[in-house]
């Protein structure tokens, strides 16, 4: 009834309004649609009309406007509806890709990407149950398509230069880092992912210019320490190369630093002593040897030092070292080791004897001990035609090498490295049976004196 009067009560003052307006305006209103078309109309006609115009074009627009909302808003809760959908199959996807169900983490996420063929996440995963499942080209250009949808996502860049890079495509790989470094030129992750793949491809100088830059944003944190490490080693490898290249100065300035440094890198102090000897200064560079030995007791340093001494034609030199280190310390076996192999090498037969015992007697064994042990009994003999055969029949060279083991890897080489050439870790070859030696104790026996009593 309200509702009613109030419509009444509007068209009465609508009606009232109307009358006074067309009494005070008796004229006409005459509107040109073209130059020659017109309607003429009294003014109050005109303002009617103007005024139901205005009410249904407003009206229309508010129309449309509700509509278009309407429509929008049903659209977007399909989406949304749709977006679940895709979204829980997905994530089952995923669930079934880590169990390691590839097979049904294919079907769910094949299903949801037929449903969706714009997200990423999806084709990240695919691609993974593709490389997972031996397909390499197949997971490359599903990470192809993800790139396509997002040129500058970061994980799909990483997951597809890591890719190219375990199938070999360092180029391509390298190619990737460096579009990431332009897009962020500090960018650790990418950094250090290029720099290993230079170290791979032995291209120190580009390593070394990037680990600069690595080390100068990772000046501290956990691995700061492991980063001035790695600016040690590589700074090491140019280092070498300039020796390699006849830059023997540059070498010495270099590998004296980096001891000064890091007094316990071997690498270092080796190719200190062999920059010296390849310069002519085979003084120094028996004075590096020497203290490299004292200081870190590893077997490479006297192995320089026999190649030198009797290249030089001056084992007494070498058997003099020796000795006085044995009086520094009688309880060294690595020493003591070496001091029998010379001596045997000396056809000092009965002092190699003497040493090569005391090893044996320490409960150390190995076969290369026994072998040695052998070819000075046989020298005992004089049977030189027995020991060559001998020598062929064990496959030992002339001068009884005793090779080096990696002691992260555990791959064994007959020529010591500064990095091992398989697991590509630096300062990690040492003598095979380097523990064993250091943990043994050294036994003092009675030794024999003459008329067949023993010395106490």
């Amino acid at each position: 009834m309200i509702l009613i009067a109030l419509l009444v009560l509007t068209f009465i003052v609508f009606a009232v309004g109307f009358l006074y307006f067309w009494g005070i305006n008796p004229g006409d209103i005459t509107v040109f649609l073209t130059s020659d078309t017109s309607y003429t109309l009294p003014s109050a006609i005109m303002l009617i009309c103007v005024l139901l115009i205005g009410l249904m074009v407003g009206n229309g627009v508010h129309f449309l406007s509700a509509f278009l909302y309407s429509f929008r808003h049903w659209k977007g809760g399909r989406r949304l509806k749709k977006s679940e959908e895709v979204g829980s199959i997905y994530r089952s996807g995923v669930g079934r890709l880590l169990s390691g169900d590839l097979k049904k983490a294919r079907t769910l996420l094949k299903k949801a990407l037929d449903r969706d063929s714009q997200r990423v996440d999806i084709y990240l995963a695919l691609a993974s149950v593709s490389l997972q499942e031996g397909n390499t080209q197949e997971g490359i250009e599903l990470l192809q398509q993800a790139r396509k949808l997002d040129p500058q996502g970061l994980e799909v860049l990483f997951k597809l230069a890591t890719t190219y890079e375990e199938t070999g495509r360092r180029e391509e790989s390298m190619s990737i880092y460096k579009e990431l470094l332009e897009g962020d030129a500090n960018n650790r992750k990418a950094m250090r992912a290029l720099r290993d793949i230079q170290i791979d491809l032995g291209n120190w100088q580009d390593a070394l210019a990037l680990q600069k830059r690595i080390l100068k944003i990772s000046k501290s944190g956990s691995r700061a320490d492991t980063e001035k490490q790695i600016m040690l080693q590589l700074r090491y490898e140019v280092a070498r190369a300039d020796l390699e290249n006849g830059k023997g100065e540059q070498a010495i300035e270099v590998c004296r630093d980096i001891i000064k440094r890091e007094a316990k890198f071997t690498p270092a102090r080796v190719t200190l002593g062999d920059a010296y000897h390849q310069a002519g200064r085979d003084a120094d560079a028996v004075k590096v040897y020497q203290d490299g030995y004292k200081a870190l007791k590893k077997s490479i340093f006297l192995a320089r030092l026999e190649d030198l001494y009797i290249n030089a034609e001056d084992p007494a030199a070498l058997l003099a070292f020796y000795r006085s280190q044995m009086q520094v310390d009688s309880e060294d076996l690595l020493l003591k080791l070496y001091l029998g192999r010379l001596c045997l090498r000396l056809e000092m037969v009965d002092e190699a004897m003497e040493h090569l015992t005391d090893l044996e007697t320490s409960g150390i064994d190995f076969t290369k001990l026994h072998l040695l042990l052998a070819e000075a009994q046989r020298r005992r003999n004089n049977t030189e035609e027995a020991i060559i055969e001998y020598q062929k029949a064990l496959s030992i060279d002339g001068h009884l090498l005793l090779g080096f083991v990696c002691e992260a890897c555990g791959a064994r080489f007959t020529e010591w490295n500064s990095r091992c050439p398989k697991c590509k870790t630096w300062d990690s070859l040492v003598l095979p049976e380097r523990k064993q030696i250091e943990d043994a104790k050294l036994v003092e026996e009675p030794k024999m004196i003459p008329g067949g009593t023993s010395e106490k």
